[in-house]
């Protein structure tokens, strides 16, 4: 019976010919001192250039590598769960293909989570204290700066970078999770749904370096929107806020309207002052109706995704598939 891993790597890609043979021979280099069992899975994610010839020429020399693949394109989170399914390790890493993250970032999120046993995923994080940013354009850095804050707030402020690839999972988390997702939205999925089953997550500081060669699939539009209509969607409140700050703006300028009325000695102005209190009353309320159906609406969620959790690993353990293999807890707290 071949050995079961202790450590899978997964790395998707797309176009990425030019990258291929550094991305295999770096991750190999890094895994040379590694003393346990390890596989590195290529995902073509349709690829239109050699990409995928190429990384079946080199995986013929290297055992530890394997290259799986479909057409025609279909985005990350596609390309991460074919991963998954092919994955036979205890702890399953992903990285990105043009290795922005130094591939030692794979060794060190394997080591937290084998000294660490109440730790089930762990997170690269350039933006918690120690991390860092080099070399990456002005727009792409403020963009994603901005949406891991917005994000933090949706996580319940804990958590400093939510959207890189760049972790590493117990297995059983992986088991529990029934994911979706074909985009770059794969990632807060996966966060969202592993912290609601009760996982723990830990992030460790890491250096994300602008691309060397090949070129980014980054979209600013796109990914903005759907992490925008995430942040919405995991935490109601947000969007209760928003209104709330329009509320409280409007009525900072009614007010100066006001008294700039009462100065000038306008007769209307006693009338418009209470035609606004009326207004802004009315606001109010409905703004505290919004929170409580929030509340309600984050609670109902998480209940779902514990449900959904269920039925997905009775329908895996059905099929004979990877069950919960992992080391660390058997599963996670329902609660």
């Amino acid at each position: 019976m071949q050995e079961r891993p202790d450590l899978s790597i997964i790395a998707p890609f797309y176009n990425e010919e030019d990258n291929v043979a550094s991305t295999i021979e770096s991750i190999r280099a890094a895994m040379a001192d590694f003393d346990g069992a390890w596989e590195l899975i290529l995902v073509n994610d349709g690829s239109t250039d050699r990409s995928f010839e190429r990384a079946g020429e080199l995986a013929s020399d290297n055992p530890n590598v394997r290259v799986v693949g479909y057409w025609p394109n279909r985005g990350r989170g596609a390309a991460l769960r074919r991963g998954f399914g092919e994955a036979h390790g205890r702890i399953v890493a992903t990285v990105d293909f043009d290795l922005s993250y130094s591939p030692e970032h794979i060794l060190r999120m394997y080591e937290t989570l084998a000294s660490e046993p109440n730790v089930d995923v762990v997170l690269a994080s350039v933006y918690m204290p120690g991390g860092a940013v080099e070399g990456v354009p002005a727009g792409r850095f403020l963009a994603s700066r901005l949406g891991n804050v917005l994000l933090r707030f949706a996580f319940g402020g804990t958590l400093h970078t939510t959207t890189c690839i760049v972790r590493a999972y117990r297995r059983e988390v992986l088991d529990h999770l029934d994911l979706q997702s074909d985009r770059k939205e794969i990632h807060l999925e996966i966060l969202s749904k592993a912290l609601a089953l009760g996982f723990r997550v830990k992030e460790i500081p890491a250096t994300l370096r602008a691309r060397a060669k090949g070129r980014s699939k980054f979209t600013l539009g796109r990914t903005s929107a759907s992490h925008l209509l995430f942040a919405f969607a995991e935490e109601p409140m947000l969007l209760v806020a928003g209104i709330g700050a329009v509320l409280v703006l409007a009525g900072l300028a009614a007010a100066g309207v006001i008294l700039y009325e009462w100065r000038s000695g306008a007769p209307g102005a006693a009338w418009v002052f209470i035609g606004l209190l009326a207004l802004f009353g009315m606001g109010s309320a409905l703004v505290a109706a919004f929170g409580f159906v929030a509340v309600e609406l984050k609670r109902l969620r998480r209940s779902l995704i514990r449900l959904e959790s269920q039925r997905h690993l009775r329908a895996e353990s059905g099929r004979g598939t990877h069950g919960n293999v992992g080391r660390g807890r058997a599963s996670p707290p329902l609660c």
